[in-house]
């Protein structure tokens, strides 16, 4: 299966980024509403962009902290292809995404951001069925010059059936490093989004994948 191209939006509003997904939509596979975008614009983002491109899957990133099948369930009937879930939280939260998810014919995704204990919890969300784990290295944690690709590494060894996504600073000059461990979806958020040429970025970065 070939790997999958994320766009994460965040700090753009709702007009660029439909100019933007006119540009880029043939290059893409997934269009996150990332967090900072869904505070600005509620649902109403997901609504949008699902309405005008039926074909592409979009992400509402809610990182979901507790009332998993409630929240989920905003997403889901907004249009949301896949919700996404904190590592962190509890394990009955999680669960109760993955039923909503289903219930729904929609998918989970766990973002591990801040997940101390890499194997330990991945064992215990792969046994709850969730569809994809996402390895995710913060803003504030890149600033301080951490990426996610040693975390990467360490979940390769790990993960046995779930898909893995990975997201944090992945940009043109790095993806090639993230390819060789074989992640279902690369998300790149600045890398398109603030890229001098964001067209360019995101044609070369989905042939570079795809190669």
């Amino acid at each position: 299966m070939k790997s999958k191209l994320q766009i994460a939006l965040d700090d753009i509003t709702l007009e660029q980024t439909m100019s933007l997904l006119q540009k880029v939509a043939n290059d893409v596979d997934i269009v996150e509403v990332g967090t900072p975008f869904m505070m600005q614009y509620g649902m109403e983002a997901v609504r949008t962009i699902k309405t005008a491109y039926p074909s592409l899957e979009v992400l509402c990133d809610a990182k979901i902290m507790d009332g998993g099948a409630y929240e989920a369930n905003i997403a889901f009937e907004a249009g949301a292809d896949y919700v996404t879930v904190l590592g962190v939280t509890d394990d009955l939260t999680i669960q109760d995404c993955v039923k909503t998810a289903k219930k729904a014919g929609r998918r989970v995704v766990v973002d591990m951001i801040c997940v101390s204990d890499l194997k330990q919890r991945m064992e215990t969300i792969e046994a709850m069925d969730v569809d994809v784990i996402a390895i995710h290295t913060g803003l504030d944690q890149q600033a301080v010059g951490r990426t996610p690709l040693d975390d990467l590494k360490e979940t390769r060894q790990y993960v046995k059936h779930t898909a893995l996504a990975v997201a944090g600073g992945i940009n043109l000059e790095t993806i090639d490093e993230y390819m060789k461990y074989q992640p279902q979806i690369i998300i790149v958020g600045s890398g398109i989004v603030k890229a001098d040429d964001p067209v360019g970025a995101a044609k070369a970065l989905a042939e570079r994948m795809h190669v």
